[in-house]
């Protein structure tokens, strides 16, 4: 364990604040799903109305119970969400990459945000108002049905989320949340499936619903398998094949 986390397979990451260039901006814009039917004059004339706001590892970008007003995405770096529960305690519901959208708007079906978000690393983040978000909606109805898609898909994803949370065991739960996150930022190298940030086993553990020492077991058994290889700020996924038939397994 010692020798993994002193060989790490990947270069460090450094994120600044205000990162966010025009070229950047247009290729995140045009890779979310409420603009995937226009074309780059469309997504080059909503640019100016996305906000441009840097944030330090730690700030928080809003408040779960706030007034819903803004609608953002991840341009550079990681933000996390955060969802507290009776007891007082912080619950992380996901970590969020460039490219993912997060917040809510009336719209949405939602006046208030349900979480808190916050930033993982250094990041850029894009963030458009209600008013200007429903402008895009009167001028463009392709975005409108998208819209609908994406809400469906959402609540989709939540209730396979609930199902998972209280049928699977927890080796499962575990080996799903990392195939979700290698697919969402892996980068495939000869080491395997590799997946570069700051991922604590406790962060692992409030993302499931789960104790750490419960987390921590099972990634090393994982690591005794030979499925993973981890260290201080990165996992490699060796066999993916098999922890795929990990994530499938049923209590």
């Amino acid at each position: 364990m010692s020798d993994d986390r002193r060989t790490t397979p990947l270069e460090p990451e450094a994120i600044e604040p205000q990162m966010c260039s025009v070229d950047l901006r247009l290729q995140i814009l045009h890779g979310l799903p409420f603009f995937a039917g226009l074309s780059h004059e469309d997504v080059a004339a909503i640019n100016p109305l996305f906000r441009e706001m840097g944030f330090e590892a730690g700030a928080r970008i809003y408040f779960a119970g706030d007034n819903a007003t803004r609608l953002y995405v991840v341009a550079t770096g990681k933000v996390k969400l955060i969802r507290h529960t009776l007891d007082g305690q912080e619950r992380v519901l996901d970590l969020l990459m460039p490219g993912d959208f997060f917040g809510t708007l009336p719209v949405m079906g939602e006046t208030t945000y349900p979480d808190t978000a916050q930033a993982h690393t250094f990041c850029c983040v894009l963030s458009i108002s209600a008013q200007d978000f429903q402008t895009i909606l009167a001028r463009y109805p392709a975005v409108s049905l998208s819209l609908l898609e994406i809400v469906s898909d959402r609540l989709r994803a939540a209730r396979e989320l609930l199902h998972e949370s209280t049928a699977a065991p927890v080796e499962s739960r575990i080996a799903s949340l990392l195939l979700r996150l290698a697919e969402r930022a892996g980068e495939e190298r000869d080491e395997g499936w590799l997946i570069q940030m700051p991922l604590a086993r406790q962060d692992i553990a409030d993302m499931l619903g789960i104790t750490v020492e419960t987390a921590s077991r099972a990634l090393s058994q994982f690591r005794k398998d030979g499925v993973i290889r981890s260290g201080r700020r990165w996992i490699a996924i060796v066999d993916r094949d098999r922890l795929a038939a990990i994530a499938r397994q049923t209590a």
